[in-house]
């Protein structure tokens, strides 16, 4: 359950076997609604903390499945897109790409040394990422030093002279 802008906390319990969500419930913890088979895609919005252009956006690209449209009326969600939405979310945050997501989503439960492939591979690029940020951090902070030596003026900058220079 986690809090929206608005301070509210949602809980969403989905039945498995019956198929739909049993209850929905602000901090209060009075019922919005009551056996729910499917939400309309505002109402997924709210409950899953996204827009509902978000929402729109995952089902171009394949990530959640567009519900056929009824003759008349609203597209129907099942309650089980919330807890889809909110795994992307949170790989999203982790750091993992929407194709990745992909990969992740795709596995489902049956393979978790897949999954520990792709997470591991996550991990070393977010440490190659770290170690470049750190010797780009290492180098500023020499540059930065040497600029304060030159408070005299005469000597060019260091920092425009090292910007300036072509790689070799």
């Amino acid at each position: 359950m986690g809090f929206t802008k608005y301070g509210f906390q949602h809980g969403v319990r989905y039945n498995h076997r019956a198929g739909m969500v049993t209850s929905i419930m602000k901090t209060t913890g009075t019922n919005i609604s009551s056996r729910t088979p499917s939400l309309t895609i505002g109402h997924l919005a709210s409950i899953a903390e996204v827009n509902v252009e978000t929402i729109r956006y995952y089902q171009r690209i394949g990530l959640i499945n567009k519900p056929l449209k009824p003759v008349q009326g609203y597209r129907h969600y099942p309650a089980s897109t919330v807890e889809r939405i909110r795994f992307i979310k949170r790989a999203q945050e982790l750091g993992f790409s929407l194709e990745e997501i992909a990969d992740l989503l795709s596995l489902n439960d049956r393979d978790c040394n897949e999954a520990r492939v792709i997470a591991e591979h996550k991990q070393a690029v977010i440490q190659q990422r770290i170690d470049d940020l750190s010797a780009m951090q290492l180098e500023l902070a020499k540059l930065i030093k040497a600029c304060r030596k030159n408070v005299s003026g005469q000597e060019c900058c260091a920092i425009i002279a090292t910007l300036s220079k072509l790689r070799q």
